[in-house]
């Protein structure tokens, strides 16, 4: 179809997003005057009447095959958000190629003022004092305390937020924040682009997840569990919206063969004695040092005079904690590392993990196979992820170092069958598949749009004309 465009008049530049959007898509013209090739709904163009003109554009045809943009929402507050959306893009680059772009990012962060830019900060100084977090998660849980308040921030940032999101164009936008739900959905609505684009929310707690993860406005609502999906119907989603897949993970952790004996070889480490990892989390926060001084003792055999295990000791990006470890003089094996992106080889080469509880580690493990012993969790989220490893006989719960040390030290020796049914265990809980699932559903709903999915974001009105 041809159309013509007349001069387009002086009028401002409403948002970020459509500006690049002008640079990038609209042709020729002078802005002093003269004709011009432009769409419709461009910022630069006050108004919809359409002229008789030479120079025309041919409009984008509606229903055409095309890559389809995916936008997914994260947050660097905690280590979980990003690794799930990491996640998620690889999926989709193994399962459809070129199929789908993916932009993950965080729109909060870009695009809007405080609190919402700041608040990656803002959860390390919670998270450092433990109580106020606590206060901060439980009082907020309510529906009408924190509808109310991001309805304000909607109202506040919502043209921020719409252009973060719509110079990205999403043809899909998958949440994996509990923040990220109610304003891009807001949004959505107001733009009358809810039968054009499809949101989807990956959950990213295992057991017990604050309420703003649940909105009942999302196509589908990924569950780690069968606990999360109860609530989620408790908050008014529908059984269609909800599915019960587990939790993101890498695909290297799903799809890699690996061998325990060629992984220890790789590593330098004693083919013979086994092993245990001791996570400190990114941030190598928690007991480890305490913890890895008292293994460092208790892994030692006084009477036969050698190591019965060794110890493998991630501490994130601790920087100091990794300097204080290596300059310790150890007993047995030891191998201290930083900041690792392996780590499904390295849960690979041990045979039992250390960590606090959260959920992307636990999951991790499960799919290792390896016996979890859990030595501190984040109240609120965190919490409910004991019980799940506990109840379900894949590991303990204890925040004593010298408790861990000795059940690290039978697991190696006395304890050896108990060790191997929390194995089997482990694996039989574990839902390596998860992530493929996930993207597999989302592209099946992708498939059954109608018509309105394909209409170009060019045709479409702004919500910035409204407030």
């Amino acid at each position: 179809m041809v159309m013509s465009v007349a001069s387009p008049r002086k009028a401002t530049i409403r948002e970020r997003a459509f500006q690049r959007k002008a640079r990038d898509f609209f042709k020729g013209g002078d802005k002093s005057g003269g004709d011009s090739r432009r769409k419709r709904s461009s910022p630069e163009f006050g108004g919809d009447d359409f002229g008789e003109d030479e120079d025309c554009m041919e409009l984008p045809q509606i229903g055409a095959e095309r890559t389809k943009n995916v936008l997914i929402l994260m947050s660097d507050t905690g280590g979980g958000h990003r690794a799930s959306a990491e996640a998620i893009r690889d999926a989709f680059r193994l399962e459809f190629g070129d199929e789908y772009r993916i932009f993950v990012k965080d729109v909060w962060k870009e695009y809007t003022g405080w609190p919402l830019n700041n608040m990656e900060k803002s959860y390390k100084f919670l998270v450092r004092h433990v109580q106020l977090w606590n206060v901060a998660f439980h009082s907020t849980s309510p529906r009408w305390i924190h509808s109310l308040y991001l309805a304000a921030i909607a109202a506040y940032y919502a043209k921020e937020v719409e252009a973060g999101l719509m110079e990205y164009k999403p043809d899909i936008i998958i949440s994996v924040h509990p923040l990220m739900q109610h304003i891009p959905l807001w949004i959505l609505k107001w733009q009358n682009l809810q039968k054009k684009v499809i949101f989807v929310t990956v959950i990213t707690d295992l057991n017990t997840c604050h309420r703003t993860w649940f909105h009942p406005g999302v196509n589908r609502c990924y569950c780690p569990s069968q606990e999360v999906a109860k609530r989620a119907l408790l908050d008014g989603l529908t059984e269609s919206q909800t599915r019960v897949f587990g939790l993101p993970i890498r695909p290297s952790f799903a799809r890699a063969v690996l061998s325990k004996d060629e992984l220890r070889k790789e590593f330098g480490m004693d083919p013979n004695l086994p092993a245990v990892l001791l996570m400190g989390g990114g941030e190598g926060m928690g007991p480890v040092k305490k913890t890895a001084n008292a293994l460092g003792e208790s892994l030692f055999d006084q009477e036969l005079g050698k190591p019965v295990g060794q110890l493998i000791i991630v501490c994130g990006r601790n920087k100091e904690l990794v300097s204080t470890l290596e300059s310790e003089e150890w007993k047995i094996p030891v191998k201290v590392r930083g900041f690792e992106t392996q780590m499904e080889k390295w849960m690979g080469a041990c045979d039992c993990i250390i960590t606090k509880a959260g959920p992307g580690t636990i999951s991790e493990a499960l799919i290792r196979g390896l016996p979890i012993i859990l030595n501190d969790y984040l109240p609120g989220q965190e919490k409910g992820n004991v019980p799940y490893v506990v109840d379900n006989g894949a590991g303990v719960f204890t925040r004593s170092p010298k408790e861990t040390a000795r059940i690290v030290v039978e697991w190696f020796t006395t304890k050896t069958e108990e060790l191997k049914k929390m194995s089997e265990n482990a694996l039989k809980l574990a839902q390596p598949e998860a992530v493929f699932d996930i993207v597999k559903d989302i592209h099946e709903l992708a498939s059954q749009r109608g018509p309105l999915a394909s209409i170009p974001y060019e045709l479409t009105s702004s919500f910035s004309t409204l407030i």
